[in-house]
C-alpha cells in the first residue's frame, strides 16, 4: 500500500500560514534552500490539497505550476473538473484517498492546511509527517492540527536540523 505524507513547515507555535495565508514569516530563513525537499519531492508521485492551499500556490507561481508532471487532485466543495495540472475532487476526502493508497504508485504528498489533513487524521490515513519548524512565532494564523477527535499515536523516526529549520519525522 503507499504512504500518505504531510511535508511542510510550521511557526514555532504551530501555525502553517497567517490568517490572511501569507508566509512571508517562512521565506528568508537561513536553511530554507537546504532542506530535504527535492529528495521528498522526487519520491512523490501524487500531491493532494485543499482549495485555499491551490489558490496560494497559483499567488506564490503565477508563472509555472510547481507540481507539474505529478498527479494533482484538489479537493474542493464548489470547484469541479480539471485543468492541465489538476483534477478537482467533491468526494469524500477520506474515501477518495484511501482508494489512491491502494492503487501502486509512490508515496502520496498532503500539501497544506488542516481542513483537509483533520478528515485523514480522523481516518488514521496519515502513514507520515515530516514538519519543518522555522524559528518564528506569528501568534496567530491557520493552523496545521485543527482541533477534533483525531488522536494519533507516532514515533519520533528522525531529527534533523538545516540551519535555522529543525525536522521532525514521525510515522505512524
Amino acid at each position: 500500500m503507499r504512504k500518505l505524507v504531510f511535508y511542510g513547515a510550521i511557526s514555532l507555535d504551530g501555525y502553517l500560514a497567517r490568517e490572511n495565508h501569507s508566509l512571508d514569516w517562512l521565506f528568508g530563513t537561513e536553511g530554507e534552500e537546504e532542506t530535504g525537499y527535492e529528495d521528498f519531492y522526487n519520491s512523490v508521485d501524487t500531491i493532494l490539497m485543499g482549495r485555499s492551499t491551490y489558490d496560494q500556490i497559483a499567488i506564490l507561481s503565477p508563472d509555472k505550476f510547481p507540481y507539474e508532471g505529478k498527479d494533482c487532485y484538489v479537493f474542493s466543495r464548489t470547484s469541479t473538473g480539471s485543468t492541465e495540472y489538476v483534477n478537482f475532487i467533491n468526494d469524500d476526502i477520506a474515501g477518495f484517498t484511501q482508494s489512491l493508497k491502494e492503487q501502486e504508485g509512490n508515496r502520496i504528498w498532503m500539501v497544506g492546511g488542516g481542513e483537509v489533513l483533520q478528515p485523514l487524521l480522523q481516518a488514521k490515513l496519515v502513514d507520515e509527517f515530516i514538519i519543518q519548524i522555522a524559528p518564528t512565532i506569528i501568534g496567530r494564523g491557520i493552523q496545521l492540527f485543527v482541533p477534533g477527535d483525531q488522536e494519533n499515536k507516532l514515533t519520533l523516526v528522525d531529527v534533523r536540523r538545516y540551519k535555522q529549520f529543525a525536522e521532525l519525522h514521525y510515522i505512524k
